[in-house]
């Protein structure tokens, strides 16, 4: 690489640990600047996922109040999100990289879907929650957090799993499936949501980016890891502490640009 080229990748790091903090989908943002820089997409999706932990870790901190009193509803969802990382990245590394190539386009559909559709979906949610809480239902459920039904406990442990497994595979935009699931499924605010995911996200990276160093080493882009790892580490901070700031429908085009650059050099290969 050259020094155009670090600069740009540092930059994509920073403005995916922010925006993975805030809403999800950072990996929009730094697997388009890898693929354009000649980074084959499988090892793009390995080297971005091992970058992007010291931002999953940043965010994570950045909001500990939103989920301070949650350790035991963590400890009950961790293990999904385990299992589903460890089921996506097996298929990851273990199907051929043209499966991988032939996928990704219609992920990053799906996951651009995700982005443009958002406020969209956190209206309907708070809507929801407002016109449950005005009926007085499910209050103390919200107030105090671990008192789900056990049919909406496992409705939210499969959630957890199926997002953790394509976050495992690819992880573009699974923050924001995440939260849009959980948000149908729990009563707690968005925020208090967005805090579970930065976690959850956190443990399906960190297993997923395990995994890809034991059984995919020889796969890894360690240049770029590194870069997007330092760069996320500074934008995962900022996100967390002034992120709430930013304008959401900047960073949404900002996403869906290069979401579709992304799109258009996956054709291009083939």
């Amino acid at each position: 690489m050259d020094t155009l080229q670090i600069v740009l990748i540092l930059l994509a790091g920073v403005g995916a640990g922010a925006i993975n903090a805030v809403v999800g989908s950072g990996t929009l943002i730094t697997f388009p600047a890898l693929v354009a820089f000649g980074v084959p997409p499988q090892t793009a999706t390995m080297s971005n996922a091992i970058g992007l932990i010291p931002g999953n870790i940043a965010s994570s901190l950045g909001y500990r109040e939103e989920i301070r009193g949650q350790g035991r509803r963590l400890l009950g969802w961790v293990p999904a999100s385990v299992l589903g990382a460890l089921t996506g990245a097996y298929l990851l590394v273990h199907l051929p990289e043209t499966s991988f190539e032939a996928i990704v386009p219609a992920l990053i559909v799906v996951a651009l879907i995700m982005v443009i559709g958002q406020p969209a979906l956190q209206s309907y949610l708070k809507k929801r929650k407002a016109a449950a809480a005005a009926a007085g239902k499910e209050v103390a459920e919200a107030a105090e957090p671990g008192h789900e039904s056990v049919g909406r406990k496992i409705a939210v442990f499969l959630a957890i799993y199926a997002t953790a497994v394509y976050g495992g595979y690819f992880a573009a935009a699974q923050g924001i499936i995440l939260i849009g699931l959980l948000g149908m499924l729990l009563t707690d605010p968005l925020q208090r949501i967005n805090g579970i995911k930065n976690v959850l996200v956190l443990v399906v990276n960190a297993v997923a980016a395990a995994s890809y160093i034991i059984v995919g080493f020889e796969k890894i882009n360690w240049l770029a890891a590194l870069l997007v790892a330092i760069g996320s580490l500074f934008g995962g901070y900022i996100g967390a502490r002034v992120g709430r700031r930013l304008n959401p429908v900047v960073l949404r085009c900002i996403i869906v640009v290069l979401g579709l650059v992304a799109l258009w050099r996956i054709l291009q290969i083939h």
